[in-house]
């Protein structure tokens, strides 16, 4: 039975619409772009490109280089089609997938400390993300982008990125000073502190402005 397709299979249609890749390729240009947007098509790598040649939507043929011979795909006409196809569908809702904020919302199986841990690698985590952008776009000028002619998109989608990652980073901070006086994760419930940041999401408002505006 031929697999459906998905979003993860999308992705690497659209790396093979830009040119054909062989599977290392595609991992290393999956690293430097769709890591930062849809990180789950890098586990896919080595099976994605064998579905598009199932569907029809790639081909692939043999290459050797050094004396290697190694599997180059490319996309088809076909795979163009379902490409355009599937820009002219409405995009499924924003998803969340930070292990940091699954942690939190059980963090009273753990430990305080687990929990302080956890926060701080998810802003360091984030900074070392933000900077891999900035190094990356960093480079446009002196003519690092692998497809110019497509900067536009590039240093847009990176805008998105580098606001987001912002925001994560400052979150970040606010949790951990949130928790500063906690004694424990464990059954604290409702407190003055809850009951006011409830106020603030339930109006609308914004907890890390809030913050911001007492300091």
């Amino acid at each position: 039975m031929v697999r459906r397709m998905t979003t993860t299979t999308y992705a690497i249609l659209s790396l093979l619409a830009l040119q054909p890749w062989t599977a290392y390729n595609l991992t290393q240009q999956a690293a430097r772009s769709l890591r930062f947007a849809w990180p789950n098509s890098e586990r896919h790598l080595y099976t994605e490109p064998k579905k598009l040649v199932e569907l029809g939507y790639a081909t692939t043929y043999k290459e050797t280089v050094g004396g290697r011979t190694r599997n180059v795909y490319e996309i088809t006409e076909e795979g163009r089609d379902a490409l355009a196809a599937w820009t002219e569908t409405p995009p499924a809702p924003p998803q969340l997938e930070i292990e940091a904020i699954l942690r939190l919302l059980f963090a009273d199986q753990g430990t305080l400390a687990d929990l302080k841990t956890s926060l701080e690698c998810l802003g360091s985590d984030t900074r070392d993300l933000r900077s891999a952008v900035v190094e990356v776009i960093g480079g446009y000028p002196e003519g690092q982008h692998p497809f110019p002619e497509r900067t536009h998109l590039s240093v847009l989608f990176a805008t998105f990125q580098m606001e987001l990652f912002d925001v994560i980073d400052r979150w970040s901070r606010f949790a951990q000073s949130e928790i500063e006086d906690w004694s424990s994760t464990k059954d604290i419930g409702m407190t003055s502190r809850t009951e006011e940041l409830i106020r603030i999401i339930a109006s609308g408002g914004s907890v890390l402005d809030s913050r911001e505006m007492e300091a």
